[in-house]
């Protein structure tokens, strides 16, 4: 089953003041499978961010389709979905991990995390549970679960982003450089965490500079250079 189809993406950014438009991206063309890990490799600046951005609707694209098979709408063009349409599915089942932590103020670690869960239904009690399994899961200081984030290291913040995202087990994860700031013990616990995500279903694209971090975990690639996908065979890319 195809989960998510994009079709002749293209967006591009004007800048006023020098009444110029840049294109980010344009003809983006490519599939992800239910379940699979697409991993989106180009050089910095070449639009990997762009797309991601406008799966999750934090950009409005100018052209194309982003066909999402959903769980509550069936299949749904986040293009041209309404904002309430996108909303819902941020809450429930599209999830979207980052370089950096953008969160309500006075809003503590604990309170973010468990505020995912409750957003999509869960118990108090369920959502307090889920939340310290994933704190600790990701080896966030027990002193600072109470605290505020704006206090983190960019490390810090990057867990508590990650442990956000995959306490909600979303149907699609989109993934922009989420081990940038990173060590490599933190690394092997979202690779685990991935790894994990991808045996109970959940379907993954993903931006990541540390190529070996990627060894093992995609599916299929998509090269921003060539603008092709090509399928992953024992850890060698193939044009699919």
């Amino acid at each position: 089953m195809t989960m998510l189809e994009v079709n002749g993406l293209g967006k591009a950014f004007t800048i006023h003041h020098l009444n110029k438009t840049i294109l980010a991206v344009d003809e983006i063309q490519f599939s992800v499978h239910a379940g699979e890990f697409l991993g989106i490799i180009g050089k910095s600046g070449s639009g990997k961010s762009t797309i991601l951005k406008s799966i999750y609707r934090t950009y409005l694209s100018d052209a194309g389709q982003i066909i999402y098979d959903s769980k509550q709408f069936g299949k749904i063009d986040l293009i041209q979905a309404s904002e309430r349409e996108i909303i819902f599915l941020r809450k429930n089942e599209i999830g979207y991990v980052s370089q950096f932590l953008n969160v309500m103020p006075r809003t503590t670690c604990r309170e973010l995390v468990q505020n995912a869960l409750l957003e999509m239904g869960e118990t108090k009690e369920t959502a307090r549970i889920e939340t310290e399994k994933a704190l600790s899961y990701f080896e966030m200081d027990e002193g600072l679960w109470d605290s505020y984030p704006n206090t983190f290291s960019g490390g810090e913040k990057l867990r508590l982003n990650i442990a956000m995202a995959t306490v909600k087990k979303p149907r699609l994860l989109l993934l922009d450089e989420p081990t940038a700031s990173l060590d490599q013990q933190s690394k092997r616990k979202v690779r685990e965490m991935i790894e994990k995500l991808k045996q109970q279903g959940t379907t993954l694209v993903g931006i990541f500079h540390d190529i070996e971090f990627m060894e093992g975990l995609c599916d299929k690639v998509f090269d921003m250079k060539s603008n092709e996908m090509s399928v992953v065979l024992e850890g060698v890319p193939h044009e699919s």
